[in-house]
């Protein structure tokens, strides 16, 4: 039986362990996330042995994932701009070295509640860093098939971490001390560091220099604001951040003040909630198999609901831990299922952008709530903080009448080929802009509403890729004539764009120009807005003028 339950792993969630490149990332993720959690439990046993303020150990939590929401957009950025196995490199260098100082300074014995929370910071800032790109990277080292598997395994490694870690640290802090467990997360670094500099990634080198770092984080956010899809489950992350943080931000409150524990009930309790969110994790696909991402959310949230319920109200470990396990299961498969609808959502263009936003929705989600039920234990008690959470749990399904959760994987984002550089006239660099794209159609007025329609949403898609000032307009003179008008920011940002359609994007486009009539193509203008002073003109300089007709496109490309 358990060979059988083992092919049905590896030709079902397991898959892509049969990939060596994965494996070995994945497996040196889980030393590094068992790193972690240890440090973790080192970090918030510490700070209660010396101050007695719930706020205080929350804080420990807050301080951990504050710096992935505020540097989690620059992040994605950054992973989208360079070679992400260089940024991770980098990333896991800045963990090392801060989790190496902080064990020196334990050791001086000079440690004090704000230097755990200046180096958890900076590890904090490490994860930020580290995160989008190890994240985006995933679809590199596995087929698009196995993808959702591939997220479902990462969110196990962590949790599989959650499990074993916080025991384990437990009985560190506990037989050794919190030094011991900031040598062992320094130390597990080390295998991560490896396996990132011996993978040889392979680079599509682009045929456009890269964006800035302003203008890439504005790509990302303009993106995701003209995303309906990418923007519902970013709410609804960071509602169940908020919500459900205070298992994460309480844990060792709850083996201290409910329990009347000490540091290996605080690991057991975190173990048992990692459990649960490996189980959870290890039935995603029967999950997403059987019902929609809307029920599956509300019932995970629900779960996890019930689960901090009993908690709140258990004095007795064994029904403690038990609650925890289902408390697990349930927030593992929302943030998982959140996880997978951004990876399957949005194009490899933005897709580090897109997965440092949801990791700034659910890390902010959980400082901020790790703040905010630190107040409440601090004011009412860790019991009345878990039963606050709880009730906005169960309440959160109700979320659902407005922001429905898109399906998952419901839509092709795959990027296509991009098209060829259209032939210009007049000499422009990559930075002359802005350039303004006119696109004319001749459309039977008896089927203008219904092109209105579709309009308006290749209005979305050209915003989504680079495009500002989007109109369209319809000829008072001529009632078959309508003209779409829209803006790049420069003429590499224009190519940027053309280049960034998705396969239903062109589809789209398509649709808009089927609708043109006549035997003459969609006409197509492409001006360079203030040309005087966009190429810098002096007196002596000679305007040119190749023998190089205006470009003009039938459109299927849009422009």
């Amino acid at each position: 039986m358990s060979v059988w339950k083992g092919l049905v792993l590896l030709n079902g969630i397991g898959a892509p362990l049969r990939i060596p490149l994965f494996r070995r990332i994945w497996s040196a993720s889980l030393l590094s996330n068992l790193g972690l959690m240890i440090h973790g439990v080192g970090a918030a046993w510490a700070m209660t042995r010396m101050t007695s303020s719930a706020d205080m150990v929350a804080l420990v939590q807050t301080a951990l994932m504050l710096p992935v929401m505020l540097l989690a957009v620059t992040a994605g950025a950054v992973a989208d701009m360079f070679d992400r196995r260089i940024v991770g490199l980098l990333a896991m260098s800045l963990g090392l070295t801060s989790a190496a100082t902080l064990s020196v300074l334990t050791h001086l014995d000079l440690l004090t509640p704000n230097v755990i929370l200046i180096f958890t910071f900076l590890i904090g800032c490490a994860m930020a860093l580290f995160g989008p790109s190890w994240q985006a990277s995933v679809s590199e080292q596995v087929p698009p098939d196995t993808l959702p598997s591939a997220v479902a395994l990462n969110g196990i490694s962590y949790n599989i971490a959650r499990s074993f870690g916080p025991a384990l640290g437990g009985i560190i802090v506990a037989t050794a001390g919190a030094v011991a467990a900031f040598v062992c997360n320094a130390v597990l670094y080390l295998p991560l560091l490896v396996v990132f500099f011996l993978w040889r990634r392979d680079v599509e080198p682009s045929r456009l220099p890269p964006e800035r770092l302003g203008r890439a984080i504005v790509s990302g956010v303009r993106y995701i604001s003209h995303s309906p899809s990418l923007r519902i489950v970013l709410w609804r992350t960071l509602a169940t951040g908020i919500c459900g943080s205070s298992v994460l931000a309480l844990m060792a409150l709850i083996a201290r003040d409910l329990l009347g524990g000490g540091a290996q009930t605080f690991g057991m309790m975190l173990g048992a909630f990692g459990m649960g969110a490996v189980i959870g994790a290890l039935n995603i696909e029967t999950v997403r198999r059987f019902i929609t991402s809307e029920t599956a959310i509300r019932i995970s949230v629900v779960t996890m609901g019930l689960g901090l319920a009993i908690v709140a109200v258990s004095r007795a470990p064994v029904l403690t831990a038990a609650a925890l396990v289902v408390a697990g299961a349930g927030w593992m498969l929302a943030i998982t299922l959140f996880n997978i609808n951004i990876q399957l959502s949005a194009p490899r263009w933005v897709a580090g952008r897109a997965l440092a936003t949801f990791q700034a929705a659910i890390s902010g989600g959980i400082a901020m709530g790790s703040w905010f039920w630190g107040h409440i234990a601090d004011g009412f008690g860790t019991d009345y903080a878990l039963l606050f959470s709880a009730a906005a749990l169960l309440l959160t399904p109700l979320l659902g009448l407005w922001l429905r959760m898109p399906a998952a994987g419901s839509r092709d984002e795959q990027t296509v080929d991009p098209l060829a550089d259209p032939e210009v006239a007049l000499s422009i660099k990559g930075r002359s802009g802005p350039i303004v794209i006119e696109i004319e159609y001749r459309v039977d007025p008896q089927r203008a509403r219904e092109f209105y329609g579709v309009m308006q949403e290749v209005q979305a898609s050209r915003q989504r890729n680079g495009a500002y000032g989007w109109s369209i307009a319809r000829d008072l003179g001529d009632t078959h004539l309508w003209t779409e008008r829209y803006h790049c920011p420069t003429w590499n940002d224009f190519l940027r764009q053309r280049s960034r359609a998705t396969r239903l994007e062109r589809q789209l486009f398509q649709t808009a120009s089927d609708f043109h009539l006549g035997i003459e193509p969609i006409r197509v203008r492409r001006m360079l807005e203030r040309p005087f002073g966009s190429v810098r003109w002096k007196d002596e300089t000679p305007d040119r003028a190749p023998d190089l007709l205006p470009a003009q496109a039938n459109v299927v490309s849009g422009v």
